[in-house]
């Protein structure tokens, strides 16, 4: 555990150092855009705080392959494919933050950093099904690896349209996965889960590193650069652990069933706030005669936004969401217990819409109080008769 939590403390360090060079830079660079119509924000915010996340994680693995404890981890390549897929995606993101880029040039780039990422050995090789696993050979894997990390790409990078908002999400997400891989390799014996907690952790210590910077007020906006990024590195972790995991071995050693399936539903339940956000906003837009990628003010976090909520506000109830839904799927690996988890998970949840709906019950009230004032009774306006 010490690794991992040195592990972590260098990408919050490395992270949280970079991000004001990399803020100068973005000034110097040109990459502070105005303010358009769909921002929240009232004054321009510099990008390009991804360069600061891609050098917090690219030093904190390369860092991490000298601990003893963690070297076995780096024997395959696929840590060289998460350093050159990250940094072509960086890359694309540099330049659409900068210059911007069509829709279908960034999704050919997206596509092209996928495709490093399965070639290193990041893919799909089974999905999990009751009573077995479905093997899904080369062509197939390869095809549902890239489908499924240009999607996360791409629903991360919708969610980041508030302060803090993309990677609290991701952070929360990364904790999420690194306590599930963490039992699995260390509680259960799965040496090989190793690999993708120290991803998550990695990742868990650049968001932490980078909200110093990002939270309401923002001084530095992490742009398309950060936002692809920390999509690529949220469903490598994953996609990782399904080539490496046994679903048969993992059988024998969990208490609960629900540990086989959780590979594939963990990242779906861990990014189910921007995924539902992407799938929203594509049917929004594509119904409205717009193509999918044309901005609006549609999203989650706008609409609390409308609700009432403040800025900080709609950022923390979207972690919650988020909090309820990843750390629910990894407790029902966790505990012996699945209805006291669903319980538990359900009132959180009654809560969390409680608060949701907070402003508007306050307007009601308001509104109740204001009108109770201002029905008179006759005995108010009673003057003394002259007798």
């Amino acid at each position: 555990m010490r690794e991992y939590a040195l592990t972590f403390v260098i990408a919050v360090a490395v992270t949280y150092l970079l991000v004001p060079i990399v803020r100068r830079f973005a000034i110097a660079f040109g990459a502070t855009p105005p303010v358009r119509d769909r921002d929240v924000h009232t004054e321009p915010i510099p990008r390009l705080g991804g360069l600061a996340i891609y050098g917090g994680f690219a030093a904190a693995l390369l860092i991490s392959a000298q601990l003893p404890h963690l070297q076995n981890v780096f024997v395959a390549d696929t840590w060289r494919g998460l350093l050159l897929a990250g940094g072509l995606i960086t890359l694309i993101g540099v330049v659409d933050d900068r210059w911007g880029m069509d829709a279908l040039s960034k999704l050919a780039g997206q596509t092209a950093a996928a495709g490093i990422l399965v070639w290193q050995g990041v893919q799909l090789l089974w999905l999990p099904l009751p009573g077995t696993q479905l093997s899904l050979g080369p062509w197939l894997g390869t095809m549902i690896s890239i489908l499924l990390i240009v999607v996360t790409i791409n629903a991360v990078n919708f969610a980041d349209g508030l302060d803090g908002l993309a990677a609290g999400i991701v952070g929360i997400s990364a904790f999420a996965f690194f306590l599930y891989y963490y039992v699995v390799a260390v509680e259960q014996g799965f040496v090989r889960q190793s690999y993708p907690a120290m991803i998550a952790i990695i990742l868990a210590g650049t968001c932490v590193g980078f909200l110093f910077h990002n939270f309401h007020p923002a001084k530095v906006f992490m742009g398309d650069t950060g936002a692809m990024l920390l999509g690529l590195l949220l469903t490598s972790i994953t996609i990782t652990v399904t080539g490496q995991f046994d679903a048969n071995t993992a059988r024998e050693g969990f208490n609960s069933g629900v540990v086989v399936f959780l590979p594939i539903a963990l990242p779906l339940l861990v990014i189910a706030l921007p995924l539902a956000d992407l799938v929203l906003a594509v049917l929004r837009r594509t119904l409205a005669g717009k193509s999918p990628f044309a901005p609006d003010r549609g999203h989650l976090h706008h609409r609390l936004l409308d609700m009432g909520h403040s800025h900080v506000r709609a950022v923390l109830l979207m972690y919650l969401w988020a909090g309820i839904l990843s750390f629910a799927a990894v407790a029902l690996s966790v505990f012996d217990s699945p209805a006291i988890v669903l319980t538990v998970t359900a009132l959180v949840a009654t809560c969390a819409v409680g608060l949701i709906a907070l402003p508007r019950l306050r307007r009601r009230g308001l509104l109740v109080r204001r009108r109770k004032e201002s029905v008179k009774t006759p005995a108010d306006h009673d003057s003394p008769t002259d007798g």
